[in-house]
């Protein structure tokens, strides 16, 4: 079907394309100098000591989970360990958690922020919880200071899942250089792209060169101390020398090319919107049909946002017509879809893998849920015939 406001919109140039047609030509297609270079510029923005590019955000998550865990780090987690995590969340976000051996325990969220709600995440610590998987939601947070502390003093392990919230700030400083590790995704309709692609940031070392072994094979090969490696290990040929369990997650340097081409756009991207979505908030609300049919993403204190799409819930008189409206939405040339993956304990691999024994209540994730959804929001300033439009095709529920 085609939208006159679909969800993505192509924010690919010519010059960031350009970019990855020259490394092509150089037939330098593997990890190399491109990839260390977004790395190294990525980082001094971001304000984080080290960043990794990896093949996305996923595998930015994966990683990340496996390092926190990992027999080379002194604070870290073992199996049968518990995991808090929103139980609004992408698999993703989730899965590495279970695949790494921990529990997971999950949190309800805030409706009107759709992040989790701090004072139900800080009662739920136990002795058990050793990994916190903190998700920024659309450009938003929680307060993260106040959770940061309560983790700080536990020894808690904190991931910040920062994928939908590349350039949001809390207090000035950039979501995802407050925990143990920031993980971030350069999927195509994220706040930049490079088709596919993430990165992993951290403060420590240590923890950069488990990473850095991690995310190909364990290899010992541009880990800080490589050399005194290869000095206690004269017997084993230096160019293959394992030091550590591991995947292959690395990223090439087309897509490195293209990211770092994006990533010089952001704040222009942030700032577009930031104004498409102060507009289509205004226009909404002087429309003579406006009578409260939602209510709008409530920006946490001392959070700058980096926005990822528009997220609305619907007004709880419309409880049970949501599925019906948003086919009109789509058949109006709105494209829609929902907030995350919902409440991810109404999905039915939930049930597959028995992951709410206790069959706990999460009554915002279900609001969210059964009310919610989202559209784009895009890095073209809105037109005001388009903006006309979607407000009526909004506004018909």
């Amino acid at each position: 079907m085609k939208y006159f406001y679909p969800l993505l919109e192509n924010t690919l140039s010519k010059e960031d394309l350009l970019a990855g047609i020259n490394v092509i030509k150089s037939e330098q297609l593997t990890m190399s100098k491109k990839t260390k270079k977004f790395e190294k510029d990525f980082a001094k923005k971001i304000g984080a000591k080290y960043a990794l590019m990896v093949n996305s955000g996923s595998s930015a998550n994966l990683l990340a989970t496996f390092a926190a865990g990992n027999p080379l780090r002194k604070n870290r987690f073992k199996a049968g360990d518990e995991a808090l995590i929103p139980s609004v969340c992408w698999p993703t976000s989730l899965w590495p958690l279970i695949q790494a051996g921990l529990k997971p325990k999950f949190i309800d969220v805030e409706k009107d922020t759709l992040n989790v709600d701090p004072k139900k995440l800080i009662s739920s610590i136990t002795k058990k919880t050793r990994v916190i998987m903190l998700i920024h939601v659309l450009g938003n947070s929680t307060d993260i200071e106040k959770v940061i502390k309560i983790a700080k003093k536990k020894k808690i392990i904190i991931i910040e899942d920062t994928c939908e919230s590349l350039g949001s700030k809390f207090k000035k400083r950039n979501l995802g250089t407050y925990g143990d590790f920031g993980t971030y995704s350069f999927y195509f309709s994220h706040q930049i792209t490079s088709g596919e692609g993430g990165m992993v940031v951290c403060n420590d070392i240590n923890d950069y060169n488990i990473l850095y072994s991690m995310r190909a094979h364990g290899w010992s090969r541009g880990v800080t101390y490589q050399k005194k490696i290869e000095k206690k290990y004269k017997h084993l040929d230096p160019r293959f020398i394992f030091i550590n369990s591991g995947f292959n997650l690395r990223p090439t340097d087309i897509t490195a090319a293209i990211g770092h081409s994006q990533f010089k756009k952001l704040n222009n991207f942030i700032n577009i919107r930031n104004y498409n979505r102060n507009k289509i908030i205004s226009s909404l609300k002087k429309s003579k049909q406006w009578n409260n049919q939602f209510s709008f993403f409530k920006i946490n204190k001392n959070v700058t946002p980096s926005f990822f799409g528009f997220p609305v819930i619907l007004n709880k008189r419309y409880l049970g017509k949501r599925n019906n409206y948003l086919k009109k939405l789509s058949k109006d040339g709105v494209e829609s879809r929902p907030i995350i993956s919902g409440n991810f304990l109404r999905q039915p691999v939930a049930k597959t893998f028995k992951l709410d024994k206790e069959k706990n209540k999460f009554k915002n994730a279900d609001e969210v849920q059964n009310l919610g959804f989202f559209i784009g929001l895009h890095t073209k300033k809105i037109k005001a015939k388009i903006l006309k439009k979607l407000v009526k095709a909004l506004l018909k529920i």
